[in-house]
């Protein structure tokens, strides 16, 4: 009795029990489908890394001794739907079960549960096993009566899982949290590292990509592709982060810089994604390298909580909300994405910075995402759903369980405070404390209104002013309607239709 187990592009754990003996009588299967580059549109380095990755963890299964049968995207048989294609390989195969991994997106759950359930012969479902916390069990643990606070919950996976803890469960250094000491801005030293990820030459595969029609944007850097194709590739660049980058990780979190793209982010998320690390040894690897006196508390702590609490607590949240929370719209923003979201061709250089280095690189750091792209994208009122849509294409590491409830809770505020304590937006002085982006700018960070005066500044106080009635009342911006209540009724006019003008004139900024 021949068995089939299914293995999705972000499935790829050499160290899934599964693997762990040689069965006859199991055959492994991978596709490549358009189903998975077509339901948004994807940035051409994320379709090529799946792929590539996809392809190397199916030559490592053979070599391991066990079937597999790869389905290529431009193979006369691929009906390109998963559903489709497990019949395809159980008819052919004589396959009587039918196995596959839990996925981690609603939308395959739902796919693979009605595939299941109208089957002719068994299927199964398996965890991927690969995070600390079930799929429930952020709702179990935060219960229906208070507000779903992530320091809340990080503090308890802490404790639950010994992770910088003193002899005596205290917090190391005696606090939870470090952020405070992680928000310099850098000038220049230490040097950002080298770029220590591995080159690929991706061409002869990216040819074929595109030979059968899947549609992409971004640079595709397919002769020089800079992302792990494995786990043995991805160990590498853990390695050299902890070495080269921890140390000053924690102070330089927040800084952002024309001249140096990673600065001291791991880029490990990519491969942590699609399951080629696994989260507790990048946890440990940290708190070790604390632990031997190699890196600070703070930048231990800050990188431990980014992986140990915000990418737990955001999958909690995706599978708490879903189905509804991909319609959240609690502003009710409908407007376009402009069209320099796709080409970086804006006059406001912070933004053409992030912009651009997205759609070259299929990458920006958290900052960059959060509080300049989704700054103004909350700012100027675009529509949540278009911004949820381009930042799942255009980062390679954006799987929606993870970017969805980025995007509409922590960066749009579209769940009315499910996730965030507060809207994360600032003023123009946010950017140019944190950044060199308003150095040679066309727009002065300094005005509020006029024609060179920095969108961001009219923009911001326009959206606390709109919004009086659904955010005054939060503790957290007590100090921002406070400093609002300071304006005239003249200055409010003048910002009032200097953010109108803005938001009419998105296109031309």
């Amino acid at each position: 009795m021949t068995t089939l187990r299914l293995i999705l592009g972000d499935q790829l754990d050499p160290n899934h029990p599964w693997f762990a003996e040689v069965h006859a009588d199991t055959s492994y299967v991978l596709m490549e489908v358009r189903q998975e580059t077509d339901y948004t549109l994807h940035h051409a380095q994320k379709i090529l890394a799946i792929f590539a990755a996809m392809r190397r963890f199916g030559e490592r299964l053979r070599d391991a001794g066990h079937r597999v049968h790869y389905l290529e995207i431009d193979d006369p048989r691929n009906r390109q739907a998963i559903p489709a294609n497990l019949d395809l390989l159980a008819e052919s195969l004589g396959a009587r079960r039918i196995e596959y991994l839990l996925p981690d997106e609603w939308r395959l759950d739902q796919q693979l549960r009605a595939y299941a359930a109208a089957s002719a012969i068994p299927v199964a479902a398996v965890d991927t096993g690969h995070f600390y916390t079930t799929r429930d069990a952020l709702r179990e643990a935060m219960g229906a009566g208070r507000p779903w606070v992530m320091d809340r919950f990080y503090r308890a996976m802490r404790v639950r899982h010994r992770i910088l803890l003193d002899a005596d469960g205290a917090p190391a250094g005696g606090r939870w949290n470090y952020d405070a000491d992680n928000r310099q801005a850098w000038s220049g030293q230490p040097p950002e590292p080298a770029d220590w990820r591995p080159r690929h030459d991706h061409r002869e595969l990216w040819a074929r990509i595109e030979a059968a029609g899947v549609h992409s944007f971004g640079k595709p850097s397919a002769d020089d592709l800079r992302w792990p194709v494995d786990r043995d590739e991805a160990l590498a660049c853990l390695d050299r982060f902890i070495r080269d980058a921890l140390p000053w990780f924690g102070q330089f979190q927040d800084a952002m810089h024309t001249s140096a793209p990673r600065l001291f982010h791991s880029m490990l998320s990519f491969a942590l994604n699609v399951k080629m690390l696994d989260p507790r040894e990048v946890v440990a690897r940290a708190e070790a390298a604390y632990r031997a006196g190699a890196v600070p508390l703070a930048a231990a702590e800050g990188f431990i909580r980014q992986i140990l609490g915000w990418r737990e607590f955001v999958r909690g949240v995706y599978w708490a909300r879903m189905p509804d929370y991909a319609r959240s719209n609690g502003f009710g923003h409908r407007r376009a994405l402009p069209d320099w979201f796709w080409n970086g061709n804006t006059r406001m250089a912070c933004m053409s910075h992030a912009l651009q280095q997205s759609l070259d690189h299929a990458h920006a750091h958290h900052i960059q995402r959060l509080m300049v792209i989704g700054n103004f994208a909350l700012l100027a009122g675009l529509d949540p759903q278009a911004v949820h849509a381009w930042y799942l294409g255009v980062y390679i590491d954006a799987f929606e369980w993870v970017e969805m409830p980025n995007t509409l809770g922590m960066s749009q505020y579209a769940d009315g405070g499910a996730m965030a304590t507060k809207p994360y937006v600032s003023s123009a002085a946010y950017l140019h404390r944190m950044s060199d982006y308003c150095r040679g700018c066309a727009y002065d960070h300094r005005a509020r209104t006029g024609d060179g005066a920095c969108p961001f500044n009219a923009l911001y106080w326009d959206f606390f002013d709109r919004h009086r009635d659904a955010l005054r009342h939060n503790h957290r911006l007590a100090m921002v309607y406070r400093q609002l209540a300071r304006f005239d009724e003249e200055a409010l006019q003048a910002l009032r239709a200097q953010a109108a003008r803005l938001r009419d004139g998105l296109a031309s900024l």
